[in-house]
């Protein structure tokens, strides 16, 4: 795959690695037949994947260190300021709409992600993260995140409500319709991402796949020159 040009005007081909900075994404699961992923639209001037569909997620901030899962907790804050889906719950009770909108509204006033949700009595759903891959960006490029991948269902009761600026559009689709179609444009992880998860024949069995893995390898992809220009390798 030839390394597209927004990548290559990011290589770091003199310097020593930059260290890569812990990062979280989520793939929100919707029960359909075929079964569904949200996946949201970059921005075109975005310093990330402009101009692709990806999953939600980012880099571990520093309010984030408020939970005992750091890398967690980025994935349930960025998950809700990119989507507006809050994978958090009161007194056991998974988070409705109304809890979003007072999320938000505590956000927008100046309140830390954080701090919103205890106003509100609310407590991250770690339990309902499933990890199931781990990828850190290659040596040679200057921004590095080393991204933990997790599964969780959307939750009932919510709705998607895409944060202006970082999000241009959102979609329900399923990994194969994904990988199949020239309509959407997919970086290098993403679709390998898709690839690994489009064999599960439903929610179930996806699941259950992610829950059985023993072990999660770092993948680190590699950026070489060849006669055909710049690739990413495995």
């Amino acid at each position: 795959m030839a390394l597209p040009p927004e990548i290559a005007g990011h290589l770091n081909m003199d310097g020593p690695p930059v260290t890569p900075r812990p990062a979280a994404t989520v793939l929100l699961v919707r029960h359909q037949d075929p079964w569904e992923l949200l996946m949201v639209h970059r921005p075109g001037g975005a310093d990330f994947a402009p101009g692709a569909y990806v999953f939600p997620g980012g880099a571990v901030h520093e309010e984030d260190r408020a939970w005992s899962d750091e890398v967690a907790g980025a994935a349930v804050r960025e998950t809700f300021e990119e989507t507006g889906i809050l994978l958090a719950r009161r007194d056991g009770n998974f988070a409705h709409a109304a809890d979003c909108d007072g999320v938000r509204d505590k956000v927008a006033g100046g309140s830390p992600f954080a701090d919103a949700l205890k106003g509100l009595e609310l407590e991250p759903a770690f339990d309902r993260l499933v990890m199931f891959a781990r990828w850190v960006t290659p040596a040679q490029l200057r921004r590095r995140f080393d991204t933990r991948f997790y599964l969780a269902e959307m939750p009932s009761g919510q709705r998607v409500h895409p944060q202006e600026g970082e999000v241009t559009d959102w979609l329900w689709i399923s990994p194969q319709r994904a990988l199949g179609t020239s309509e959407i444009t997919l970086v290098y992880a993403t679709r390998a991402i898709l690839e690994s998860v489009a064999p599960q024949p439903d929610t179930g069995a996806l699941f259950a796949w992610a829950q059985a893995l023993s072990d999660i390898p770092i993948v680190e992809p590699r950026v070489v020159q060849t006669e055909a220009g710049w690739k990413v390798v495995r």
